[in-house]
């Protein structure tokens, strides 16, 4: 499954479209390579619930919260 911002289909278009307007060049990882990180994510909070980690439900969103120990 495809995911992420580099597979966005829309990005990629506009990117494309730069690239001919600034006679730049512009590159894309193959969309095999594009992956969400929701995967990542659930893997890690996993092994810390196996390991009796569990946040209560004042946990907030954190951006750059450290997910390893």
């Amino acid at each position: 499954m495809h995911g992420g911002v580099s597979a966005n289909s829309y990005i990629r278009k506009k990117f494309l479209e730069l690239e001919k307007e600034l006679s730049i060049k512009v590159y894309f990882p193959d969309l095999k390579l594009c992956t969400d990180n929701a995967a990542m994510i659930a893997c890690a909070g996993y092994y810390r619930y196996l390991n009796g980690d569990i946040s209560d439900l004042t946990l907030n969103a954190i951006p750059n919260l450290k997910i390893g120990g």
